[in-house]
């Protein structure tokens, strides 16, 4: 892999782990090592632009590296919405690319909204289903902040993201709160072995499930690209993952000066903000703060990693010929 792929995944990973999103940070490493090695991921795949048409624009991932084909889909995403207004740019024969959040951040930094759904391998069933057909297929949007920390919403379509249930398996949690997974007849579990054979939860029951197919139409069903059942997964080896991504860009300064949508989103904020709290609360939240929070301690006191987490890191390293650094080896 190039160093430039190499440091945008290290990035978005870490990047993760610093709001607190640790199902999507370093643990997921080995697993793109993994596919790298069993070839079912193509490192050293560009991808390509297949058409791009006013503001709209279509790319060929190639089976490359999730990350770089969503760095130079926001690239392309940035640019055109800054010389036509908006842009969505739709990529196909993907990989996973980390947390949305990073890519949604990388159009907010260049004044716009940004927009950002994946379409994922199927662990969800659709509403009154038992078996699975759609997958967490996040849901995604970042907008530039002012005196008030950023709003930043990055949700998956199901209770939780898949990769909460592989953390507490990994890491050898006996249980996962109820509410998160079914086992494989579709009833609720608390063990992470039954929910893994069995299925996530879609959020809000049916409402999730009408949430995830949108996000099914607007990445894979748009590009023409791997829907539903004909994805693989980075946790399943013998089949690329062949996910689908959607970027939309929004040039605030089309509607109003950059600085005046600032104002208002700290409006917005600070009215949500005084709300007074309901019983059992201290105060009231907004999409994001708390991962905001988070990277100011984590920042700070630094980044804990579990211990599977950390064996599966150092089993890579040694398999690969990586060296660990002695101290931090020592601590795990």
């Amino acid at each position: 892999m190039t160093p430039a792929k190499s440091r945008i995944v290290a990035q978005s990973l870490v990047a993760a782990n610093l709001r607190g999103v640790d199902s999507h940070g370093v643990q997921l490493l080995p697993y793109y090592l993994e596919q790298i090695e069993w070839g079912d991921m193509d490192a050293r795949a560009d991808g390509r632009v297949i058409s791009e048409s006013g503001v709209c624009l279509l790319y060929d991932g190639q089976n490359g590296i999730g990350q770089a084909t969503a760095e130079t889909c926001c690239g392309h995403a940035v640019r055109i919405a800054s010389a036509q207004g908006m842009a969505m740019v739709v990529a196909r024969e993907s990989n996973h690319f980390g947390a949305a959040a990073f890519w949604a951040q990388k159009m907010s930094a260049a004044e716009q909204i940004g927009i950002v759904m994946c379409n994922a391998s199927s662990l969800v069933a659709p509403w009154q289903g038992k078996q699975p057909r759609l997958g967490t297929n996040p849901i995604c949007m970042a907008v530039p902040g002012g005196e008030e920390k950023p709003w930043l919403l990055d949700m998956a379509t199901t209770t939780v993201a898949a990769g909460k249930i592989f953390k507490a398996k990994i890491n050898e949690q006996p249980q996962i709160p109820l509410g998160w997974a079914m086992d494989s007849e579709g009833v609720p579990t608390t063990d992470p072995d039954t929910a893994l054979q069995g299925l996530l939860m879609p959020l809000g029951g049916y409402k999730g499930s009408g949430l995830a197919m949108m996000a099914e139409i607007l990445c894979a069903v748009l590009s023409g690209g791997a829907m539903s059942t004909e994805l693989g997964g980075i946790r399943f080896r013998g089949k690329p993952v062949r996910v689908s991504q959607m970027f939309i860009a929004i040039d605030i300064a089309r509607f109003l000066p950059v600085n005046e949508f600032r104002a208002r989103m700290d409006r917005l904020i600070r009215i949500m903000k005084m709300t007074p709290p309901a019983h059992g609360y201290s105060e009231v939240l907004v999409a994001g703060e708390p991962e905001w929070r988070m990277e100011e301690e984590r920042r700070g006191s630094g980044v804990p990693v579990g211990h599977g987490t950390w064996k599966a890191l150092c089993e890579a390293g040694d398999r690969l010929g990586v060296a660990v650094p002695g101290a931090a080896r020592g601590s795990a």
